[in-house]
């Protein structure tokens, strides 16, 4: 399919659009043969109500601006070239959503590798006996009510960027992306029990690093 705004002179845009909204789910098959069929309209309603939670998702992938609209780009250009492909046994969103993974993906392969923290220094040590060195205690308040203020989304975000990647990937596909385990699996060309123990492992570590900041005790000797 010829199409004038992806091509390398007409990157596409990932800022929200005045569009229409797209078709529901009885008429998605009308709108596929129309995407397919080259009409203009159909994309640029394609492109203006999915690119904004698509680079979302490279957002989160990548930590790099240019990177993450430079894979919503690919992630286009992949989508329309599978059309054919796509037979509409999962929704739009949900297919689009597992492109744009896939090209964030490939486009971590390509970096080149930075220095890491090894996991195992962000991991809870243990003790001979086998009781924890530092022991967890409860949060002033549950994590799940933590995580969902908008205040510490920055914090948490910035913690989770603090894994080892491979770690990072994982619990962001799993726990972020809510892909499952069979699937984060062959995205990543690793066994499901290295991905279970990979996102164990990362929760621990994440856990690890916000506790002194939602921990009443350990922030006051911290001061």
């Amino acid at each position: 399919m010829s199409h004038p705004t992806v091509s390398g002179q007409h990157p596409i845009s990932t800022q929200p659009l005045g569009s229409p909204a797209m078709p529901g789910p009885a008429d998605e098959l009308e709108f596929l043969a129309r995407l397919r069929a080259g009409s203009e309209e159909a994309y640029e309603t394609l492109v203006a109500s999915h690119a904004g939670p698509m680079l979302r998702v490279a957002r989160r992938m990548l930590r790099n601006e240019e990177d993450a609209r430079d894979a919503v780009q690919d992630a286009f250009l992949s989508a329309l070239r599978s059309l054919d492909q796509f037979h509409g046994d999962a929704k739009l969103t949900t297919w689009l959503h597992r492109i744009v993974v896939n090209a964030s993906l490939m486009k971590l392969r390509r970096r080149r590798r930075k220095p890491e923290l090894a996991i195992e220094d962000l991991l809870p040590r243990f003790l001979e006996d086998g009781h924890q060195a530092h022991s967890s205690s409860e949060w002033s308040l549950p994590a799940d009510e933590v995580v969902g203020r908008g205040e510490v989304r920055v914090l948490v975000r910035s913690c989770i960027d603090q894994l080892p990647e491979s770690y990072r990937t994982v619990l962001l596909l799993r726990d972020i992306e809510e892909v499952d385990t069979e699937e984060t699996a062959r995205l990543l060309d690793i066994s499901p029990t290295a991905v279970k123990v990979r996102l164990h492992r990362a929760r621990q570590a994440l856990r690890g690093l916000l506790d002194p900041h939602f921990n009443p005790t350990k922030r006051a000797g911290r001061a």
